[in-house]
């Protein structure tokens, strides 16, 4: 009797261990598999002629966007099934939303965000 529930435990411990292993296993293949369609992604857009500036949500389902497209700008709404053209904007128009007081462009990093956070 005390072998049966000994050799019980060992089995329970070796069927948690095999599927902490296989966990981690999904786990690891989720993360490269996300990488590799991200470095796809970004390939793609690297050479693309059209950037969106600013998002601004007005809706559930509608969206504001300045996109840049070649060397102009444009404003456009993006509802559910629709996008609608408001109009051509000119360089003047747009804000410089990202640039300091000396005229450099800021780029901040998720991880710079991060580390800010924690220190508060």
């Amino acid at each position: 009797m005390l072998l049966l529930s000994t050799s019980n435990r060992f089995d329970s411990i070796g069927q948690l261990l095999t599927v902490i292993l296989i966990f981690i296993f999904v786990l690891a293949l989720t993360y490269f598999a996300t990488k590799l369609t991200a470095g796809l992604q970004k390939g793609r857009l690297a050479g693309s002629n059209v950037e969106v500036l600013e998002t601004f949500r007005i809706a559930p389902t509608k969206y504001i966007q300045v996109v840049r497209i070649g060397g102009k700008y444009f404003s456009y709404v993006v509802c559910k099934d629709t996008v609608t053209l408001l109009g051509e904007m000119t360089e003047d128009d747009i804000s410089e939303f990202n640039k300091t007081e000396t005229g450099a462009t800021v780029n901040v990093t998720f991880k710079e965000i991060l580390d800010k956070l924690k220190k508060q």
